[in-house]
């Protein structure tokens, strides 16, 4: 199973600051994102090596963010503060979760300046915000070049999640195995002390290891 992306939800300085401080503590710039109409959200983007990226998200006064899960999962994470909300595994069929959450899978998009667009399914939101150590399920279409990992050229790889949390319980929401559940991102497991959920990522710079 691969790691797609991980989401940081922008604090109550807004999207910008949040984007800076992250930013400075990897050593790169962040890459204009865009707004998820059909969410109620914009990012501001982290390329990665091997295909992955990190996105610091907000949520927008918008009527769609009052609807969609995501939307929702996003406000209550800043509204708590801000920090890592999830965590989103890359999957080539979606049809085995939509047919074990019992429910279809939902488009998501975003659109370039140029006219180009990002097209994806996702489902498992709603469980992400039932229980924040879960990840979501998220299938791409369209053009492979406007993956988020491709935006830019970097040298900043994700290693490792810190998460709080029961390797049993996102084995069973997954189907599958996750003893170690990610191909290319080692997993350290922390029981839970509070809520659940990521509580840290590691990531390799040249300045050397950063922990956010």
């Amino acid at each position: 199973m691969r790691l797609d992306h991980i989401s940081y939800a922008c604090g109550p300085d807004g999207l910008a600051a949040t984007a800076e401080r992250v930013a400075d503590a990897l050593g790169i710039d962040a890459v204009k994102g865009g707004v998820h109409p059909r969410f109620g959200t914009r990012n501001m983007i982290f390329p990665l090596t091997d295909g992955h990226y990190a996105e610091v998200v907000e949520v927008l006064d918008h009527p769609a963010s009052d609807k969609a899960p995501f939307g929702q999962a996003v406000r209550a994470r800043s509204e708590a503060g801000g920090g890592w909300m999830g965590w989103c595994v890359a999957v080539d069929d979606l049809t085995p979760f939509e047919q074990r959450l019992g429910r279809e899978s939902v488009p998501g998009n975003r659109k370039f300046p140029d006219g180009r667009e990002l097209v994806w399914r996702q489902i498992g939101i709603n469980g992400l915000i039932a229980d924040p150590q879960v990840p979501y399920m998220l299938k791409w279409e369209g053009d492979p070049d406007l993956h988020p990992s491709n935006a830019r050229d970097n040298n900043v790889k994700l290693t490792c999640l810190t998460i709080a949390g029961s390797a049993a319980r996102v084995t069973e929401w997954l189907g599958t195995d996750v003893g170690n559940p990610l191909d290319d991102v080692k997993v350290e497991w922390l029981a839970p002390n509070g809520t659940p959920g990521i509580m840290s990522a590691k990531f390799e710079t040249p300045n050397g290891t950063v922990e956010i």
